[in-house]
């Protein structure tokens, strides 16, 4: 398929795109900055700019889409008001994929839709609750994306991703802020860390939505590895693998009074479905982060 990727040179677009060409797509990545390391047709544009998604539709005429851009500003993105835009204009773009022949839209959607269950979040069974601008906004523009594929009748996914890290993540995340500090020989600071999430490498997310794409699954799909695990392991693995668990100090943060104690995923769609499978076992996908760190320094 001809794929137009936007947000490709993101920090999961660059993996999306590389799995997709892979397996043998042809990939045009639009963005405000293109990747050198990626050589593919890229196209510059603002999709905020009003008319900028018609006319980008119209110049690439892709068989399918998948729509990675949107507010991704560490700490910022929840509560941003561009969300709003982003909404709008990621409607637009929807709307502009359908007239042009598009045959199959994937979106990437955010754990945060959920509201919370005591055990794993599954995809038809979990209701959504709104928590934050940000997860309001991007499950509003799924119920209209949804509403008008059906309309229009294109094949639609929703890869609803939960937790994620990788080589080149932003320092103040969870796993680069541990390992950053490792490889430098500092203190770790964390919190108690009880919590449980689901944590996949960015390699196996990118993997994933590319294999969703690609598929016939519509809907919901849950985007992650499907183990749950506490912060606290996280930060022990680290230590373990950077040779310095006693530089993790547990505790030594405040915990977040309103931090959801369980946010995890059934993987049962992605697995069956999808027929995706994660390379990275959490130990080797965290010491692939360290490694990256350690060679920074």
């Amino acid at each position: 398929m001809r794929v137009l990727v936007t947000g490709a040179s993101g920090f999961i677009g660059k993996h999306v795109v590389a799995r997709l060409l892979s397996m043998g797509h042809e990939v045009v990545g639009a963005c405000r900055t293109p990747s050198p390391d990626l050589l593919i047709d890229w196209r510059v544009a603002d999709l905020l700019a009003p008319g900028a998604a018609a006319a980008l539709m119209h110049e690439v005429r892709p068989d399918a889409l998948l729509h990675l851009a949107w507010c991704t500003e560490h700490g910022k993105f929840w509560r941003e008001p561009a969300n709003i835009t982003w909404l709008a204009r990621s409607c637009d773009l929807v709307e502009a994929a359908t007239k042009v022949g598009v045959r199959r839209i994937v979106i990437a959607g955010t754990c945060f839709e959920y509201a919370f269950p005591e055990g794993d979040c599954y995809e038809h069974a979990t209701p959504v609750e709104n928590h934050f601008l940000y997860d309001t906004t991007k499950d509003a523009c799924r119920r209209v994306t949804e509403a008008l594929c059906q309309e229009k009748g294109v094949s639609f996914g929703w890869g609803r991703l939960f937790h994620f890290y990788g080589a080149g993540e932003h320092p103040a995340r969870l796993v680069g802020s541990i390992a950053r500090a490792l490889s430098v020989g500092e203190a770790a600071r964390c919190s108690s860390g009880q919590v449980l999430r689901d944590y996949m490498h960015v390699a196996d997310a990118g993997a994933a939505l590319a294999a969703l794409v690609a598929c016939e699954a519509t809907g919901v799909v849950n985007i992650a590895s499907g183990e749950p695990v506490r912060i606290a392991a996280i930060a022990r693995t680290l230590g373990e693998v950077a040779g310095r668990g006693d530089l993790v100090h547990l505790g030594t943060l405040p915990d977040r009074p309103d931090d959801p104690p369980r946010i995890t995923a059934s993987v049962t769609r992605l697995r069956q479905e999808v027929g995706f499978t994660p390379h990275f076992d959490l130990r080797t996908g965290l010491a692939d982060v360290y490694d990256w760190w350690r060679a920074q320094t």
